[in-house]
């Protein structure tokens, strides 16, 4: 068995320092996750990204703080309105600090998100904001989850505490949401006026998107130069109308996220590159990021994701000891 000659030049190159164009990012991506050439692009991101990161492996932790039927109605989210089986709830301060503390206690927290809804009031989002900067370390950074927002707000993000958000221009935006994609490419442009890092993600994919999608989608990461890179394939909630799609495997994702990595290699402001959920064929695929969740979480349909879906802390620890990193 033999890879593709085309293929082994580009990886060449690539170990030399060459940028991936998007017709290249799309080449890579259009192997079989079970081929020889995906198998060496896993085997080479894995190499690249320990060395450029220092084989750091980066422990992340998401507090869901809200949950409300969501007039967003995104096919593949368990809060969409249009099919979601959860009660509007909203973490009061002591479950809010509680969580904070459990996160940070161990001083390991890189950083730590706060998500709340899409249509959660401004000022609400603040406040969480602010009280949890006001609790944590001042060390571990804060990432702010929620929708669509103004350069002013973007500015008010920052002021309340937020180190960066989380946005990216998804997978099917403007078909599977009901937001355009410029309108989310409007936010990301106000995270980077506003001097906050951005937080970036190839997601939520599904086995019926093309490499020619998600070479698109990866590429604006890097063009908006990105703090944090990554890849995030999408769960078949039972009740959303993309569940008939299925989920791509563990093995896919892995691909991907080596192709995100290998994208990303020489970029200076990407720090690290994540998969979600956390899994260790990602971490041996060039991710160094992963994220402990607790709280509500739109790939989950229980409402304490850390009784179902998501890890905490020790849990990501030891798959990055079962990986071979060194935790940060």
């Amino acid at each position: 068995m033999h890879a593709e000659s085309n293929f082994l030049q580009l990886i060449s190159r690539i170990q030399d320092g060459h940028v991936i164009t998007q017709q290249e990012c799309e080449y890579l991506l259009g192997f079989d996750e079970r081929s020889l050439e995906a198998a060496i692009t896993r085997g080479v991101a894995d190499a690249m990204s320990r060395a450029k990161f220092n084989n750091r492996g980066l422990v992340f932790g998401q507090i869901g703080v809200e949950i409300a039927p969501c007039p967003g109605r995104c096919k593949f989210c368990s809060f969409s309105e249009d099919f979601t089986s959860f009660q509007p709830f909203s973490m009061d301060d002591g479950a809010l600090y509680a969580a904070a503390d459990n996160f940070t206690a161990s001083g390991e927290l890189f950083a730590l998100a706060l998500m709340v809804m899409h249509h959660t009031p401004f000022e609400r989002t603040l406040d969480v904001i602010r009280k949890v900067r006001a609790r944590i370390p001042a060390k571990t950074q804060i990432v702010a989850n929620l929708g669509d927002f103004s350069r002013t707000q973007a500015e008010e993000l920052k002021a309340a505490g937020a180190d960066g958000a989380y946005h990216v221009w998804r997978l099917g935006e403007g078909c599977d949401t009901q937001f355009p994609a410029s309108q989310r490419l409007n936010t990301i442009e106000n995270i980077k006026a506003a001097g906050l890092d951005l937080y970036y993600c190839c997601e939520p994919i599904g086995p019926e998107h093309t490499p020619a999608q998600m070479a698109e989608i990866i590429m604006k990461g890097l063009d908006y130069e990105c703090f944090q890179h990554g890849a995030m394939r999408r769960v078949p909630l039972p009740s959303s109308p993309l569940a008939k799609y299925g989920q791509i495997s563990e093995s896919r994702l892995a691909q991907i996220t080596a192709v995100v990595t290998l994208v990303a290699l020489h970029s200076p402001e990407i720090t690290t590159v994540g998969v979600h959920e956390p899994n260790k064929l990602g971490l041996m695929a060039g991710a160094n990021a992963i994220y402990a969740e607790t709280g509500a979480n739109p790939r989950d349909t229980e409402k304490e994701t850390s009784s179902n879906r998501g890890l905490d802390i020790e849990a990501c620890k030891q798959m990055y000891i079962e990986c071979g990193f060194d935790i940060a």
